[in-house]
Protein backbone atom coordinates (compact mmCIF):
# COMPACT_ATOMS: atom_id res chain seq x y z
CA UNK A 1 0.00 0.00 0.00
CA UNK A 2 1.69 3.45 -0.65
CA UNK A 3 2.25 6.12 1.67
CA UNK A 4 -1.02 7.85 3.17
CA UNK A 5 -1.95 11.23 2.47
CA UNK A 6 -2.62 12.17 5.85
CA UNK A 7 -2.76 9.66 9.14
CA UNK A 8 -6.14 10.30 11.37
CA UNK A 9 -5.70 9.01 15.34
CA UNK A 10 -8.89 8.09 17.11
CA UNK A 11 -7.73 7.70 21.09
CA UNK A 12 -10.12 5.31 22.57
CA UNK A 13 -13.27 6.02 20.66
CA UNK A 14 -16.29 4.84 21.91
CA UNK A 15 -18.92 4.98 19.15
CA UNK A 16 -18.71 2.57 16.72
CA UNK A 17 -21.03 4.27 14.09
CA UNK A 18 -18.23 7.07 14.24
CA UNK A 19 -15.48 5.11 13.72
CA UNK A 20 -17.60 3.08 10.97
CA UNK A 21 -18.27 7.21 9.15
CA UNK A 22 -14.46 7.86 9.97
CA UNK A 23 -13.03 5.23 7.97
CA UNK A 24 -15.50 6.12 5.17
CA UNK A 25 -13.86 9.59 5.28
CA UNK A 26 -10.18 8.01 5.71
CA UNK A 27 -10.88 5.92 2.55
CA UNK A 28 -11.93 8.64 0.48
CA UNK A 29 -8.98 11.19 1.17
CA UNK A 30 -6.81 8.49 0.85
CA UNK A 31 -5.62 8.85 4.86
CA UNK A 32 -4.99 5.70 7.17
CA UNK A 33 -6.83 5.36 10.31
CA UNK A 34 -5.22 4.92 13.94
CA UNK A 35 -7.76 3.63 16.73
CA UNK A 36 -6.01 3.14 20.16
CA UNK A 37 -6.91 1.13 22.50
CA UNK A 38 -9.08 0.55 24.75
CA UNK A 39 -11.61 0.66 22.14
CA UNK A 40 -15.73 0.94 23.22
CA UNK A 41 -16.81 -1.70 20.85
CA UNK A 42 -15.67 -4.92 19.02
CA UNK A 43 -14.12 -3.77 15.43
CA UNK A 44 -16.52 -6.30 14.14
CA UNK A 45 -19.52 -4.83 15.20
CA UNK A 46 -22.50 -3.97 12.88
CA UNK A 47 -22.97 -0.44 13.05
CA UNK A 48 -19.18 -0.16 12.36
CA UNK A 49 -19.92 -2.04 9.05
CA UNK A 50 -23.28 0.06 8.15
CA UNK A 51 -21.47 2.98 8.73
CA UNK A 52 -18.16 2.61 6.89
CA UNK A 53 -20.32 0.67 4.04
CA UNK A 54 -18.40 -1.59 1.24
CA UNK A 55 -15.28 0.90 1.77
CA UNK A 56 -14.27 -0.33 4.97
CA UNK A 57 -12.35 -3.01 2.85
CA UNK A 58 -10.41 -0.61 1.46
CA UNK A 59 -8.94 0.69 4.35
CA UNK A 60 -5.59 1.12 5.63
CA UNK A 61 -6.17 0.87 9.37
CA UNK A 62 -3.54 0.14 12.21
CA UNK A 63 -4.79 -0.52 16.15
CA UNK A 64 -2.17 0.06 18.45
CA UNK A 65 -2.55 -1.07 22.13
CA UNK A 66 -0.52 2.14 23.76
CA UNK A 67 -0.05 5.87 23.02
CA UNK A 68 3.31 5.17 23.36
CA UNK A 69 3.65 2.40 20.22
CA UNK A 70 1.69 5.02 18.38
CA UNK A 71 4.30 7.95 18.70
CA UNK A 72 6.91 4.90 17.62
CA UNK A 73 5.18 4.20 14.62
CA UNK A 74 4.89 7.93 14.00
CA UNK A 75 7.94 9.01 14.78
CA UNK A 76 9.11 12.06 12.80
CA UNK A 77 5.47 13.46 11.71
CA UNK A 78 4.25 16.33 12.64
CA UNK A 79 1.19 15.70 15.02
CA UNK A 80 -2.02 18.19 15.46
CA UNK A 81 -4.54 17.63 17.94
CA UNK A 82 -7.97 18.28 17.97
CA UNK A 83 -10.07 19.69 20.83
CA UNK A 84 -12.75 22.39 21.71
CA UNK A 85 -9.92 23.69 24.07
CA UNK A 86 -7.54 24.71 21.36
CA UNK A 87 -7.09 28.33 20.75
CA UNK A 88 -5.81 27.92 17.27
CA UNK A 89 -8.32 27.76 14.28
CA UNK A 90 -7.72 24.39 12.24
CA UNK A 91 -7.62 26.67 8.91
CA UNK A 92 -4.77 28.68 10.37
CA UNK A 93 -1.52 26.50 9.99
CA UNK A 94 -0.06 25.07 6.89
CA UNK A 95 -0.68 21.48 6.79
CA UNK A 96 1.43 19.09 4.86
CA UNK A 97 1.22 15.35 3.44
CA UNK A 98 1.43 12.93 6.21
CA UNK A 99 0.44 15.21 9.17
CA UNK A 100 -1.40 13.54 11.83
CA UNK A 101 -4.52 14.43 13.62
CA UNK A 102 -5.83 13.19 16.94
CA UNK A 103 -8.91 13.33 17.49
CA UNK A 104 -10.26 12.30 21.59
CA UNK A 105 -13.00 9.57 22.47
CA UNK A 106 -16.42 10.89 22.36
CA UNK A 107 -17.53 11.34 25.80
CA UNK A 108 -13.97 12.84 27.27
CA UNK A 109 -12.02 14.56 24.15
CA UNK A 110 -8.56 14.35 24.57
CA UNK A 111 -6.23 13.08 27.81
CA UNK A 112 -5.63 16.60 29.88
CA UNK A 113 -1.97 15.31 29.98
CA UNK A 114 -2.30 15.40 25.64
CA UNK A 115 -3.54 19.15 25.70
CA UNK A 116 -0.67 20.55 28.23
CA UNK A 117 2.00 18.63 26.45
CA UNK A 118 0.76 20.01 22.98
CA UNK A 119 -0.26 23.50 23.18
CA UNK A 120 1.23 24.67 20.14
CA UNK A 121 -0.30 21.77 18.03
CA UNK A 122 -4.17 22.77 19.82
CA UNK A 123 -6.51 23.10 16.90
CA UNK A 124 -10.29 23.82 17.43
CA UNK A 125 -12.99 24.20 14.93
CA UNK A 126 -15.03 27.36 15.47
CA UNK A 127 -18.48 27.05 17.08
CA UNK A 128 -21.52 28.81 18.66
CA UNK A 129 -21.38 29.11 22.44
CA UNK A 130 -24.93 26.75 22.33
CA UNK A 131 -23.09 24.05 21.08
CA UNK A 132 -21.08 21.65 23.44
CA UNK A 133 -19.13 19.62 20.70
CA UNK A 134 -19.31 18.61 17.19
CA UNK A 135 -19.73 14.76 16.00
CA UNK A 136 -16.27 13.23 15.83
CA UNK A 137 -16.86 11.69 12.46
CA UNK A 138 -18.36 15.61 11.83
CA UNK A 139 -14.78 16.78 13.03
CA UNK A 140 -13.08 14.54 11.62
CA UNK A 141 -14.51 15.30 7.93
CA UNK A 142 -13.69 19.37 8.39
CA UNK A 143 -10.26 18.65 9.78
CA UNK A 144 -9.12 16.24 6.44
CA UNK A 145 -10.92 18.02 3.57
CA UNK A 146 -9.18 21.49 4.88
CA UNK A 147 -5.63 19.79 5.01
CA UNK A 148 -6.73 17.68 1.53
CA UNK A 149 -7.53 21.85 -0.03
CA UNK A 150 -4.49 22.92 1.34
CA UNK A 151 -1.98 20.08 0.01
CA UNK A 152 -3.87 20.05 -3.11
CA UNK A 153 -3.39 23.42 -3.54
CA UNK A 154 0.08 23.38 -3.73
CA UNK A 155 0.49 19.86 -6.51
Amino acid sequence: MSEPLFHVVLYQPEIPDNTGAVGRTCVAIGAKLWLVRPLGFHLDHRRIKRAGLDYWRHLDLEIVDHWESLTERLAGKRFWFLSKKGETLYTQPIFEKRDVFVFGCESLGLPHSFLEENRTKLLKISMRDEARSLNLSVSVAITLYEANRQVSAIR
